[in-house]
C-alpha cells in the first residue's frame, strides 16, 4: 500500500463537542396580529408546579436525547409527564410554522432556524427567564446565535432558543485503514489532508464517506470553506447583517476545493443517492478512511469501530494555526402559544443545571452540556471519542473558532439552494464560483440584496 509522505510523529489533534442543523420555512396567517411573545405576558416563575402536567415536544426522528431527558425529569418530578412527537428533519422544519401557529402547538419544538417565526410572533422571548434564572452566568457566545434582533439579525437582540447540547463538527478517521495505508495520524494541515485522500484513493480505499441526498455533504463543503474564509465575514452573512455576502474569495476557494475533490474521485460515486443514515452506516461498517460529521455520532462510531476510530478538528491551512469549526446548539424554541411556559422553561433550565441531565447530554449526544462553565463537567471514559469531543469543544472555545452552520442562515436556503447546488458541486457539474454565486443569489431573494 502507498504510504504517507508525512514525517513520523505528527501530533494528533484533539477534538470536541457542541450539535446539528438545518432550516425552517415559516409562515403565519395573512392579516393575523402577532401574539405577545414575551414572557412578560405570563407570570414568570422559577418554581415548578405541583399540578399534574403533560408537556409536548416536537423533535426529529432518530435523536433519542429527548426520550432520555424526559424520562429522567419525570423520575425526579412524577407530576410532569411528556408526549414526544417525531418527524423527519425536512418535514419537521417545513411544518414548524404551522405547528407553532396551531391551536394546540407543542410546548417545545426543535427549530434549527428561527426564520420568520420571531416576526410572526410564533416563538417565546426568553429574556425575562434569562434574568429570573441567572443565565447571565452562561457564556454569551453560547447564546448569541440563539438571539435575534427586531430587524431579523441573529447574534443580538432577545433570546428565543436554548440548546439541548451544544455541538461541533470535525473529521472521523478509521485508524485501522490509516495503518493499512501507512498514515500515522490525523493531518496537521489541509495539504496533509489532501495527501491522505490521495493515498487512500491510490490504495483502493474510499477516501471520504459522505452523502448528499439530504444535503449533509455540507459538513464537508463548509469545513473546506471555513479554512479559507474570513470568519467574521462568514458569520456576518450567516447572521443576515446588511450588506453581507456569501460570494467571497475565501468561500469560492473552499467550494472550488470540493469540486476538485469530486474530480479526483474522493467522494462516493453515488453520493447524491446516499442520505445521512446511509453514509453514517457505511462509515460504521469500515467503508472509508474519513467522514465529516458531528460529535453527536461519537458514541455510535465508537460502538461500531471500537479502537479503530479517532476524531479530530479540521486542520488549518498553516500548521499550528487556529482552527475553525462549525458548531451550534441543538436548538429548541418554546411556542408563544404554549399553555405551560413556566414548566417547559423549568425543564430547559434543568437540562443545563442538573448533574444527571448534563450527563445524559454527554452520554447520548457527545455534546457539551452548556450552561454555567463553573459547573462540573460530566464524567466520560478516558480515551473515548466523547472525551476527544469535549476537548475539541474547549479548544475551539479557546481559539474563538466556532462558526454557525451555513444551513441555518435563512429559512429556505438549505432546501432551496444549498442542497441542489451542492449536489451539482460534488458531482463536478458546477464550479466553486458558480456555487457561491448561486447560493448568494438565493440568499438575496430571501433577505434582499
Amino acid at each position: 500500500m502507498p504510504s504517507s509522505r508525512r514525517p513520523a510523529g505528527r501530533r494528533a489533534i484533539a477534538l470536541g463537542a457542541l450539535a446539528v442543523v438545518g432550516v425552517v420555512l415559516s409562515a403565519c396567517a395573512p392579516g393575523a396580529a402577532a401574539p405577545d411573545t414575551s414572557a412578560d405576558a405570563v407570570n414568570v416563575s422559577t418554581e415548578l408546579t405541583s399540578d399534574e402536567v403533560t408537556l409536548t415536544i416536537a423533535d426529529e426522528t432518530g435523536f433519542p436525547v429527548t426520550d432520555k431527558l424526559t424520562e429522567e425529569f419525570t423520575k425526579q418530578h412524577p407530576n410532569v409527564t411528556f408526549t414526544i412527537t417525531r418527524d423527519t428533519f425536512q418535514n419537521l422544519t417545513a411544518n414548524a410554522p404551522k405547528l407553532l401557529a396551531s391551536s394546540t402547538p407543542p410546548d417545545l419544538i426543535r427549530l434549527p432556524t428561527l426564520g420568520e417565526t420571531v416576526k410572526d410572533g410564533l416563538v417565546l422571548d426568553l429574556d425575562p427567564y434569562f434574568d429570573a434564572y441567572g443565565w447571565d452566568a452562561w457564556p454569551a457566545s453560547q447564546l448569541a446565535p440563539l438571539r435575534m434582533s427586531e430587524d431579523g439579525v441573529r447574534g443580538s437582540g432577545a433570546l428565543y432558543q436554548l440548546g439541548l447540547g451544544y455541538s461541533i463538527t470535525g473529521i472521523y478517521m478509521n485508524t485501522a485503514l490509516a495503518d493499512q495505508l501507512g498514515i500515522d495520524g490525523p493531518p496537521a494541515t489541509m495539504a496533509e489532508l489532501e495527501e491522505d485522500l490521495a493515498t487512500a484513493k491510490a490504495g483502493g480505499v474510499q477516501p471520504i464517506m459522505a452523502g448528499d441526498k439530504d444535503g449533509v455533504v455540507n459538513f464537508v463543503t463548509q469545513a473546506a470553506m471555513n479554512q479559507y474564509a474570513d470568519k467574521d465575514e462568514f458569520l456576518a452573512w450567516m447572521f443576515n447583517e446588511p450588506g453581507a455576502t456569501y460570494n467571497t474569495e475565501g468561500n469560492t476557494e473552499g467550494a472550488e476545493l470540493i469540486r476538485r475533490w469530486a474530480d479526483e474521485g474522493y467522494f462516493p460515486s453515488d453520493i447524491n443517492a446516499l442520505d445521512y443514515f446511509t453514509f453514517v452506516s457505511q462509515f460504521s461498517d469500515g467503508g472509508a478512511l474519513f467522514t465529516f460529521n458531528g460529535n453527536w455520532e461519537a458514541a455510535n462510531y465508537q460502538a461500531a469501530l471500537g479502537d479503530d476510530v479517532t476524531f479530530f478538528l479540521v486542520p488549518p491551512i498553516e500548521e499550528g494555526g487556529d482552527h475553525v469549526a462549525m458548531g451550534a446548539a441543538n436548538s429548541f424554541s418554546v411556542a408563544a402559544k404554549s399553555q405551560h411556559k413556566n414548566e417547559i422553561v423549568y425543564f430547559l433550565n434543568w437540562i443545563h443545571t442538573d448533574p444527571v441531565a448534563r450527563q445524559i447530554i454527554v452520554d447520548v449526544t457527545g455534546a457539551s452540556p452548556g450552561g454555567d462553565p463553573s459547573l462540573a463537567l460530566p464524567e466520560v471514559e478516558s480515551g473515548s471519542l466523547i472525551e476527544k469531543a469535549l476537548e475539541m469543544s474547549a479548544q475551539i472555545g479557546e481559539e474563538n473558532g466556532q462558526v454557525d452552520f451555513m444551513a441555518n442562515t435563512t429559512a429556505g436556503i438549505y432546501a432551496g439552494s444549498i442542497i441542489p447546488e451542492s449536489q451539482l458541486l460534488v458531482t463536478s457539474q458546477i464550479t466553486g464560483a458558480e456555487f457561491t454565486e448561486r447560493v448568494q443569489k438565493f440568499y438575496e431573494s430571501e433577505v434582499g440584496g
